[in-house]
């Protein structure tokens, strides 16, 4: 006979995995959870990202929890402060908030004596159990140049834009030609005084009209939750089936985004020394893929202007480029991305024995089937290393790692279990499983990306949607676990 014990669970991020997370263990009458959230509001990426022209590449039926489908995206792509303000009213219906300490930074959590304990500012406390919600870009990278510090005029990266500064009358400088660098230009194109994009390397645009939603559309979904349902639906299929495979083997869906994105710059962008410049190298979907409407019309638009040498340096007046040409700006903006390998640092995570995570990470991140980590017990990740990010909406992808975590929370809670975490042998044999399926993928195919690891290989997913769900399917594979009974 087992007996029930209760269980203090902690979650570091309010994000929307850690939302995500809270309403599960809501679901199954557990109310014993902490959030620490190190900012002052929920929703973290889309908190911390308020730049111009900030939208999902998700549509945004399918941008949304299953548990709370939302009848009222104005757009087939979510803007951003839509996206922030989907999550705060989920905080809100769930009364989640009370169990958020706000301003709150964990700085490392040490597993020891059956038992997680997190240290604060506040000091020590410990949980049974441990739930990583940091997300996957959200540490600020800033661009090697010198003379960074010397430029006289505001700079920001992307990621902590200056509202209080205004645009039309600025000559701005942007660094970066990513998703952030596509939707910023898209955005301030003949609408400031002068864009500067400085481009170290093109990006393939996939063409993506986003469509807005009348009235009469969103109150008919919120009148019919059917309908909104079967947008879920459709979306997630499309997502999954086009999408979800075109990166990851041949077939006519990797045919199909291609040849959009070449028609797409081919058509959009006359002028053969501009195309030129737009035009990649390597082959589309190699990189994230960037979905854009308007993209080439703001890039041709009178006062823009793409700049393809390197540069050379910062100076108070502004960018220096190899060509010697020193281009005067009053604003520099930094769209150059976020490290993609941070995962939960710079938390300190100490296991059994005393390894730490970047011990065991040393020659790069690894989990087993996303989630869980040897020598980790009871510690459990949303987003964690492998997640399938490059070619899945990141809401089912948290919802099916929490629901797995869930199974194991439910175990740990009936008393059938008091520890587990995975085999080295079971995580080792699924990273190997991972390898040696990479080379059907488009992501190894010749580009420089931050999807790729210290081995040179991408740190995604090398399957299918549908295959991650199903190795997150419970009961778990108990044979790959070490798992400590009463």
């Amino acid at each position: 006979m087992y007996q029930k014990r209760p269980l203090k669970i902690a979650i570091i991020g309010a994000g929307m995995s850690g939302l995500c997370m809270a309403v599960k263990l809501q679901q199954a009458g557990i109310d014993s959870y902490t959030i620490f959230e190190k900012a002052d509001e929920v929703g973290g990426t889309w908190r911390d990202n308020t730049y111009p022209g900030l939208t999902c590449d998700v549509p945004s039926r399918y941008y949304s929890y299953s548990f709370r489908p939302n009848p009222n995206w104005s757009h087939l792509l979510p803007p951003g402060p839509e996206i922030q303000a989907y999550f705060r009213q989920v905080a809100d219906e769930r009364a989640i908030r009370p169990h958020i300490r706000f301003g709150t930074d964990v700085t490392s959590a040490r597993y020891d004596d059956g038992r997680w304990w997190l240290t604060t500012a506040g000091g020590e406390e410990s949980f049974d159990v441990l739930i990583t919600a940091t997300g996957v870009l959200r540490v600020p990278r800033y661009p090697e140049i010198s003379g960074l510090e010397t430029f006289a005029g505001p700079a920001f990266h992307s990621s902590r834009w200056d509202h209080s500064i205004t645009l039309p009358d600025k000559r701005i400088g942007l660094i970066g030609t990513g998703s952030t660098g596509v939707q910023i230009t898209a955005e301030l194109g003949g609408q400031v005084r002068q864009l500067t994009v400085f481009q170290r390397t093109a990006q393939w645009v996939c063409p993506m009209p986003n469509l807005r939603y009348s009235p009469l559309t969103r109150a008919a979904l919120g009148r019919w939750p059917k309908l909104n349902e079967a947008g879920y639906r459709f979306w997630g299929w499309y997502t999954r089936f086009m999408f979800g495979r075109a990166p990851i083997r041949p077939g006519f869906q990797r045919r199909l985004f291609a040849a959009q994105c070449r028609w797409n710059l081919r058509l959009s962008v006359r002028d053969r020394h501009l195309r030129a410049k737009l035009t990649p190298r390597d082959q589309p979907m190699c990189k994230r893929l960037i979905f854009a409407g308007h993209f080439y019309r703001s890039v041709q638009k009178p006062g823009v202007d793409v700049v393809t040498d390197s540069i050379d340096h910062i100076e108070p007046r502004g960018v220096v480029t190899s060509d010697g040409r020193l281009h005067e700006l009053d604003l520099l903006v930094y769209a150059t991305g976020f490290d993609a390998r941070a995962y939960v640092r710079p938390l300190v995570v100490i296991g059994e024995g005393g390894l730490t995570l970047d011990e065991a990470w040393a020659e790069g991140p690894r989990a087993y089937r996303s989630v869980a980590v040897p020598g980790f017990p009871n510690l459990f990740m949303l987003m964690g290393p492998h997640s399938p990010i490059g070619n899945q909406s990141l809401i089912p992808i948290a919802e099916d790692q929490a629901d797995y975590a869930m199974w194991w929370i439910n175990q740990i809670r009936d008393g059938r279990v008091v520890a587990a975490a995975p085999t080295e042998v079971a995580t080792k044999e699924y990273n190997e499983d991972m390898k040696q399926a990479m080379p059907q993928t488009i992501w190894v195919t010749g580009c420089n990306s931050w999807y790729l690891g210290k081995d040179g290989l991408p740190e995604l997913f090398p399957w299918t949607p549908e295959r991650h769900r199903d190795l997150l399917r419970q009961p778990p594979e108990l044979a790959d676990f070490d798992i400590r009974t009463a």
